[in-house]
């Protein structure tokens, strides 16, 4: 664990701690859950020696599951959207799975999602078997077993609140049942994102299709509510804006020394929302799922930033500087100039 130190400075009481996930082989949390699966699968007969693996995976969960199948002797197929980022892709590719990308605006049920299509290939494809992490409770077992003890341990007990944010649902509803047995008032947040239908469903009973809406963010949210969510567990859900998320994990980089993924600036904006309920002898954990490099194309890059409205746009230019009537004559080399003739010009005006 990591303690956080600057984002958090006069703003949060007590100590903040990230649960960094990025030193697992795959760099992502989810390499924890992809063994459990496919270990479960092999002890039940699922999943047979030289056979295919199938899921839908925004990236994480597929990395996993490739890393394990590489060593195990299984083929992938692993089908995903097009909102996630072209890194994630590539690196599936690079342990030698076949990816499919999928439409991300559609409904689960659409045959064209990639929901639809990994449980069509599951059908079509001899001998393959398809993980199903959302639904897949070996899934939340894995963070019941493993990561939950290890946070109890690592913070001695004596750990206050879990924030973390919620895709699967696996890692909070592991976590949080584990560290709820061992002491009943820790507080346990999920953080959501808006587009997603969980806070509504905590908070109401209902789910509502109006809540559903392309957004940005990756690895958090959902338009379904998979099993692996146990709402029983959670507290309470806060959504955290696209824009939010972004700025906020380029700042964990900047600021923390900590690259880490968008669902880990989230995680923080939400933490940060959330900050009038916290006191000084409060220990509050929150998880960071994978690694930034995954996003280097995307909430790590300036222009897709301005693109999307996150950041501003250019700073000043020529034509700005001319047109406030302030900066006298402008001066100017031409391209196939030498060096040494712009430091002359700059030197003598």
């Amino acid at each position: 664990m990591i303690r956080i130190n600057q984002i958090t400075k006069g703003l949060v009481q007590g100590m903040v701690l990230a649960k960094v996930e990025t030193f697992n082989p795959g760099n992502s949390i989810k390499d924890r859950m992809a063994v459990q699966m496919i270990e479960d699968a092999e002890r039940a007969g699922l999943l047979k020696p030289g056979g295919t693996i199938i899921e839908g995976t925004s990236g994480n969960t597929g990395m996993g599951l490739a890393i394990a199948a590489v060593v195990k002797g299984y083929q992938c197929i692993f089908t995903t959207t097009d909102k996630q980022s072209k890194e994630k892709v590539d690196a599936l590719k690079a342990f030698g799975a076949e990816v499919i990308v999928c439409p991300t605006n559609v409904d689960p049920e659409d045959p064209r999602s990639y929901y639809s299509v990994s449980s069509r290939l599951e059908r079509e494809v001899p001998g393959s078997w398809k993980a199903n992490q959302y639904d897949n409770l070996s899934n939340t077992k894995a963070h019941y077993e493993q990561t939950g003890p290890e946070i109890w341990e690592q913070t001695g007990g004596g750990i206050t609140h879990l924030v973390v944010g919620v895709g699967t649902g696996g890692t909070i509803s592991g976590v949080g049942r584990y560290l709820k047995e061992r002491n009943p008032a820790i507080k346990v947040w999920g953080i959501d994102t808006y587009g997603s239908v969980f806070k509504k469903y905590k908070e109401t009973g209902v789910f509502d299709k109006h809540e559903i809406y392309p957004y940005i963010t990756e690895g958090i949210g959902e338009d379904f509510l998979p099993k692996n969510v146990d709402f029983d567990v959670i507290d309470h859900f806060e959504k955290v804006t696209d824009k939010d998320a972004a700025i906020m994990t380029r700042r964990i980089a900047r600021e923390e020394g900590i690259f880490a993924g968008n669902s880990a600036g989230s995680a923080m904006a939400g933490l940060l929302q959330l900050r009038d309920h916290f006191t000084d002898e409060d220990v509050i954990v929150v998880i960071f799922h994978d690694h930034g490099s995954r996003y280097l194309g995307k909430m790590f890059n300036d222009d897709w930033m301005r693109e999307k409205g996150f950041i501003e746009k250019f700073g000043t230019t020529a034509r700005d500087l001319v047109a406030t009537g302030l900066s006298g004559e402008l001066y100017s080399v031409e391209s196939n100039e030498p060096v040494e003739h712009a430091v002359r010009i700059m030197s003598e005006h």
